[in-house]
Formats: C-alpha cells, structure tokens, sequence
C-alpha cells in the first residue's frame, strides 16, 4: 500500500544512486514528481528524464549522474514563511554552499532559493543533496 508517491520515487532514486546505477524507472508517475525532477535537473543533481506513457499511471526513465548523495519527503507538508526559509535550510541541508529543498508555492513547485527570490512562501514538499 503506498503512502506517498513522491516518498517512493526519491527512495528508488536515492537506492539506485547508491547502487550506482546509471538509470532508474519510477512508477506511478504524478505531476508533482515531474516538477520535483525539474528542479532538480536544473541544478544538475539527475539527467534527463523521460516519461513513458503506458495508458495507465505513467513511467519515469531518469538518467542518474552520481552527484545525489540524499534526496527524501518531509511530512507532513510543514508551512514555511518567507522569514523560515533560513531556518529550515540550516535545519535540512549538510551547509550553505550545497543543497536544495522543495517547496509549493502558489507560483508553482520551486526550490528554496527561488521562493526567497520571489519573496514567497509555502509547503514544504522534500529536499536534495
């Protein structure tokens, strides 16, 4: 029985990276991953990614590049203020120079860099590094 989708495909992830495999698929497929894996292929944490349409749930084909060393879901969903962000980050991340979390906004999924940017806050969905 699966409890949270996203949680299972950042595990499968995590487990090939350390496997060191240069591929993994994950299925089901949702929106809210699709834009996870977008953030973190423009930080340069996975390659591509394709998603296989097989009249169903939908499947990921991810190109790993070896740079994830953890990736993984914080639940529940914390509510995160603009003035959090910092707080969070040192709470989440190894350090400053490295690392990402995830966050909802109401401006779309975005990591916590952006969502300073833009001056917004939002849900907490999950974390890379």
């Amino acid at each position: 029985m699966r409890m949270s989708v996203l949680n299972d495909a950042l595990n499968s992830i995590c487990n090939a990276e350390r496997r060191g495999k240069r591929q993994v698929m994950i299925r089901p497929a949702s929106k809210v991953i699709i834009k996870f894996l977008g953030v973190m292929q423009k930080h340069g944490y996975i390659g591509e990614f394709e998603i296989v349409d097989d009249h169903r749930a939908k499947k990921i084909v991810i190109n790993l590049t070896g740079r994830i060393n953890k990736c993984g879901v914080i639940s529940p969903r914390f509510d995160v203020a603009v003035g959090d962000i910092e707080k969070w980050a040192t709470n989440l991340l190894p350090s400053r120079q490295f690392g990402f979390f995830v966050l909802t906004t109401s401006n779309g999924i975005m990591d916590h860099e952006e969502a300073r940017r833009k001056h917004t806050g939002g849900k907490i969905l999950g974390f890379f590094y």
